[in-house]
């Protein structure tokens, strides 16, 4: 099928050749027969595209926050690595649209195949003709509205949220400053609920067809009548509510403000605008400044939109859904029209001239929508199926033959670079739930085919190896169906969430023979991490490990805040409870652990921890796991004690060896976790036939430890790992 993407690197906006999405629990796939084009979010993507490094970073100083952040506690090589693989990725462009339902998932019975239906979400309702949509993002279309007005639904909902939030009663005053998408249908939404409406905006055209939508009067800001005449409009005292719906770098229209709106007036921001708020003009009139969060409540709410678990009505009247819906049904009433606004009506197969038309600034048009093709062919999977000319014949490479499920911005940069440079590995297959990141790894490290169909993986008998790189909730039940296929399995930690999913992975041991699996626990090959390991060699006393990570705040949004996908301790902890495992050279036993606030601990959350590992052989091992310290305090620190010497560890950027007469001081040039040197040594295993670089039963006593940690702090009391899987 056909995709819109952009690269943000470059700023190149074409129509990809992508494969069908994959159609996921709690939602359904839906034909796009119309698109609509946001002159304001996608024309400000289209800009930054176009920027150099220096002005995207102006542009976007959230992210730049995020990248120095990410500096201090990883290192220049691992943040430059991530920095580049995100501006070199294919990104999904569009919000709204409508099509009509070709396939269904569980959970989401309230569609049906045929339904015509309005979607909405930023990497969801994109610019493709055929998308995975989650059902709270989803809402039948009336009888009586055209499936072209319909894909307004999106837009119109966001007007519809900034009404809302201004809470206007029968009989007031409006302002609308930016009378383009958004600012007309608010226009028209507004007199829909009783409320008299003055426009404004540069372009003079646009007030001509505000005036023809309802308002009763819309003038340019330079026209030097604006302010006399608000005054006639309004009795002398001014507007109750100035919308601010445009965009750009003026703080004309804040300034405008003061002029035109009453005394206590609303004024409620929807558009991306400079918000340089004159103090003393805004206190005098007590002006109450407000901002409407896109669609409405729901949005940025992963538990809404991924999950589809609604907000009880009686706390939220209007999520985003419920205005999707009520925007049809002002259209259905005729409250809005849309004729006037559809003004541009282009083939789907035109995007990448309309995008180069956008960049240029012509076509100055309203509302352009993307009409599509529509193929009532019933959809088969192969048939969207990317694959390169190159042929492999598994008989004489002498390569391992690599299958890739998942490849997220952890995956694109740790993993498969190294990969891409291996010799000893044939990159055949690559599958991912999105559309775009099947195609975006398949352009950057040259896998021979490409599709969001991870079965197509597991089934291929020229494959000898898998890697797993997806989120934390599929790998148990992945693992099992890769082991029972027969491949040598690596996945990103951790292994299971759960007993059940260990148990799963190891009945998958049992019935199909095949032990062949490595988990992503790195650190033990880090270079500084095998000359302590050489330091201590041949040791026959205890040791005592004190391991500090501050893993630092969760961005807001993040999945890892979904405790569905597992937390950020269970998929991290794992690498630092492996790497004392390895560093000790004895089997835990037990694990006792004390949480700051244990009493609002919530399924498998867990930070700010104290961590107590005992060993076989006496050793103990402690870790303390942080999120609540200062962001500039590197990642990881360890140190370790016995037989009269100490070891330190500074974030695998530098070691400090010392015993009772010496000190010595390694730096690495870079901190390095030792992903290239795991990688290495699991291809070289499946390559060979040889063991695998960890042993089994470390792999799951790794993952015991973690749970176990969980658990300790749950029941408050020691957890023995002998009988952990038979603790209530």
């Amino acid at each position: 099928m056909k995709q819109v993407s952009q690269n943000y690197r470059t700023g190149q906006i074409k129509l990809e050749d992508v494969d069908l999405p994959a159609l996921k629990r709690g939602g359904i796939l839906v034909r796009t027969h119309y698109s609509v084009i946001s002159a304001g979010t996608e024309g400000m993507k289209v800009k930054e595209g176009k920027m150099s490094y220096l002005g995207k970073a102006r542009a976007r100083p959230d992210q730049v926050k995020k990248v120095l952040n990410t500096l201090r506690q990883q290192g220049f090589v691992a943040t430059y690595q991530k920095v580049m693989n995100k501006l070199d990725s294919l990104t999904p462009l569009g919000y709204s649209l409508s099509g009509e339902v070709i396939a269904v998932s569980d959970g989401a019975e309230e569609f049906q195949v045929g339904q015509r239906v309005a979607c909405a979400g930023a990497g969801y309702a994109n610019h493709a003709e055929i998308n995975f949509i989650p059902k709270n993002l989803a809402v039948p279309i009336p009888a009586n509205v055209s499936i072209k007005h319909a894909a307004f639904a999106t837009v119109g909902a966001i007007a519809l949220q900034g009404y809302r939030q201004a809470e206007m009663q029968l009989g007031e005053t409006a302002c609308v400053i930016g009378l383009g998408l958004i600012g007309q249908l608010l226009v028209q939404i507004l007199r829909a609920g009783g409320i008299h409406v003055i426009g404004v905006d540069l372009v003079k055209t646009r007030c001509e067809l505000a005036t023809k939508l309802g308002a009763t009067a819309a003038m340019t800001p330079d026209e030097p009548s604006l302010i006399s005449n608000v005054k006639r409009l309004t009795r002398g005292i001014g507007v109750d509510c100035v919308f601010l719906a445009a965009g750009g770098s003026s703080n004309a229209p804040v300034k405008l403000v003061v002029d035109i709106a009453r005394d206590r007036a609303r004024v409620v921001d929807i558009g991306k605008m400079k918000l340089d708020l004159p103090w003393n003009d805004y206190y005098l009139k007590e002006l109450d400044v407000r901002f409407s969060r896109s669609y409405g409540p729901g949005r940025y709410d992963p538990t809404y939109e991924e999950q589809g678990i609604d907000y009880p009505i009686g706390y939220v009247r209007w999520t985003e859904r419920r205005n999707l819906s009520s925007f049809l049904e002002l259209v259905a009433e005729n409250k809005v029209q849309l004729d006037l606004i559809a003004s541009s009506i282009r083939q789907f197969s035109e995007a990448e001239q309309v995008y180069q038309e956008m960049a240029e600034g012509k076509g100055n048009v309203l509302g352009t929508v993307f009409e599509y093709t529509v193929d009532n062919e019933k959809v088969e999977r192969n048939r969207y199926h990317i694959s390169s000319t190159t042929t492999l014949n598994p008989t004489t490479t002498g390569k391992v033959r690599l299958g890739v499920i998942g490849a997220g911005n952890y995956a694109s940069s740790m993993l498969l670079p190294h990969l891409q440079k291996n010799d000893d590995v044939e990159l055949v297959a690559v599958a991912t739930t999105t559309s775009l990141s099947a195609q975006n790894a398949f352009r950057k490290f040259g896998f021979l085919t490409a599709s969001t169909d991870y079965k197509e993986i597991l089934d291929n008998k020229d494959i000898d190896a898998v890697i797993i790189a997806t989120r934390h909730s599929s790998h148990a039940g992945l693992v099992a169906e890769a082991l029972r296929s027969g491949k040598a399995t690596y996945v990103e930690k951790p292994l299971a969430l759960n007993a059940h999913g260990l148990e799963l992975v190891r009945q998958a041991i049992v019935d199909s023979g095949n032990d062949r699996l490595m988990v992503g626990f790195n650190r033990r090959f880090a270079p500084l991490a095998k000359e302590i390991s050489q330091c201590i060699q041949g040791k026959y006393f205890p040791l005592m490990l004190h391991y500090r990570v501050h893993a630092g705040q969760l961005d807001r949004g993040s999945w890892y805040l979904d405790s569905a996908e597992g937390s950020r301790f269970v998929g991290e902890a794992g690498h630092f409870f492996d790497l004392m495992s390895y560093l000790v050279g004895s089997r835990p036993i037990s694990v006792i652990a004390l949480s700051l606030r244990p009493e609002k601990l919530s399924h498998d959350d867990l930070e700010n921890v104290a961590v107590s590992v005992q060993y076989e052989d006496g050793s103990v091992g402690n870790l303390l796991y942080l999120t609540q310290g200062g962001v500039k305090v590197p990642k990881e620190y360890l140190e370790l004690f016995g037989g009269g010497r100490t070891v330190q560890l500074n974030n695998f950027e530098s070691l400090a060896l010392f015993d009772q007469d010496n000190q010595k001081i390694i730096k690495a040039g870079r901190a390095d976790k030792g992903q290239k040197s795991e990688l290495e040594a699991l291809f070289q295993a499946v390559k060979t036939g040889g063991p695998m670089p960890i042993p089994i039963e470390s792999l799951f006593d790794t993952t015991l430890t973690t749970l176990a940690a969980i658990k300790s702090v749950q029941i408050g009391n020691r957890v023995d790992l002998a009988t952990y899987w038979d603790t209530p």
